[in-house]
């Protein structure tokens, strides 16, 4: 089979995308938000702007599906005002709904504010939202945010992440000019946050998951897996830079499609054409479909950094890239390790373990990235 009529199916998977589109369904169901913290003496004023998806995913789920966009804008203030939860010192604290605005924009925003009885020595801020709501079994959905820490004579403390499984923890210093901030606040303490950050956006995205995994289902040495996750990282690395300099975007409608779509096509490469799931055709579609990926990594990761400082810009998308290849190392390396010992126990038969092994794992992975995809396009 020639590299042709291999590529033309990708561009063929590329078109019916772009012409079957026409939801806002995610592949990897995350939804990224920006937050604004605001710490005097008397509260605790919390500036959320979610996304859009994430207001419709709680519209959705929450059994409000058919009421109009402004009612679902206003409903999304409730919901929140039950999922971001603030502690002083440990004690819970009451919250208010303030302002609703911007909705008419496409990115709502909502004041919350939480009243402070004392001057407070920690504050903590946890949120759930959306993580009663299952895309699929299994895969819940989840919303994060960019957080930034207003402060009236200084500038602000910017590229603070707040995750479900990640509060973050304030400590102030008690005085009459209230101050409050992370233990960690320095850059590279935000950078750490990141790598987190991306590390678990790889493990809890099944997306990216299941399509590294068809890519290292196919190698056959170690040098054969450098060469592809090479391929694949640098692919999502350029576009992935090129979003943050705003130089490339493509709306979440056609990227995430795109991304379901790569899953299913190096599936399909592996059991149709296992003789051409190695070598350069295999490393063109890994570039080629790892340059969608990296525009899903940036997602609304990017829209919520809006405003922060490119220094502080750098350090988060340079930690979040760091966290998402040390994820695809603990997906990749295992899994080479089990095909060789594959090999090694097959004494005679050195390609029937593999073989099978690759054969079987791809139908699995081409049927979940088929599933991901009607989901996708629906």
């Amino acid at each position: 089979m020639s590299t042709a009529r291999l590529v033309k199916p990708g561009l063929a998977i590329a078109l019916l995308v772009a012409s079957l589109h026409g939801g806002t369904a995610t592949a990897h169901p995350v939804a990224q938000g920006a937050l604004d913290i605001s710490i005097s003496s008397d509260r605790v004023s919390l500036r959320a702007r979610p996304s859009m998806e994430e207001v419709l995913v709680a519209a959705a789920y929450g059994g409000q599906k058919q009421q109009a966009l402004p009612e679902k804008v206003q409903s999304h203030g409730e919901y929140l005002l039950r999922h971001l939860r603030v502690a002083a010192d440990g004690r819970a604290l009451d919250g208010r709904l303030a302002q609703i605005s911007g909705a008419e924009s496409g990115r709502p925003e909502y004041i919350l504010n939480y009243a402070l009885a004392n001057t407070p020595a920690a504050i903590v801020l946890q949120q759930d939202v959306l993580r009663e709501f299952e895309y699929a079994p299994g895969n819940p959905w989840e919303a994060t945010y960019v957080a930034r820490i207003e402060r009236s004579d200084e500038a602000p403390l910017e590229g603070l992440l707040l995750t479900a499984r990640e509060p973050l923890a304030l400590h102030c210093n008690g005085k009459a000019q209230l101050r409050c901030a992370p233990p960690e606040s320095d850059q590279l303490g935000m950078a750490r946050q990141y790598v987190r950050h991306g590390f678990m956006h790889i493990l809890a995205g099944y997306d990216h998951l299941l399509f590294i995994a068809g890519l290292a289902l196919a190698v056959a040495t170690f040098w054969d897996l450098v060469k592809v996750v090479s391929a694949f990282t640098l692919a999502h690395s350029i576009t992935l830079t090129l979003s943050v300099l705003d130089v490339v975007r493509l709306p979440t409608q056609f990227v995430e499609p795109m991304i379901a779509a790569s899953i299913v096509f190096v599936a399909l490469q592996n059991v149709l054409a296992p003789e051409r799931s190695r070598g350069t055709v295999r490393l063109l579609v890994a570039f080629f479909f790892g340059l969608f990926h990296g525009l899903g990594f940036a997602g609304g990761l990017l829209q919520a950094m809006e405003g922060m400082a490119g220094a502080a810009v750098a350090w988060a998308i340079g930690g979040f890239s760091l966290g998402v290849e040390i994820g695809h190392q603990v997906i990749v390396l295992p899994l080479f390790a089990a095909l060789t010992s594959l090999r090694r126990m097959s004494g005679g038969r050195a390609i029937y373990l593999p073989a099978q092994a690759q054969r079987y794992g791809s139908v699995g992975i081409c049927a979940a990235g088929v599933f991901y995809l009607l989901m996708a396009l629906r």
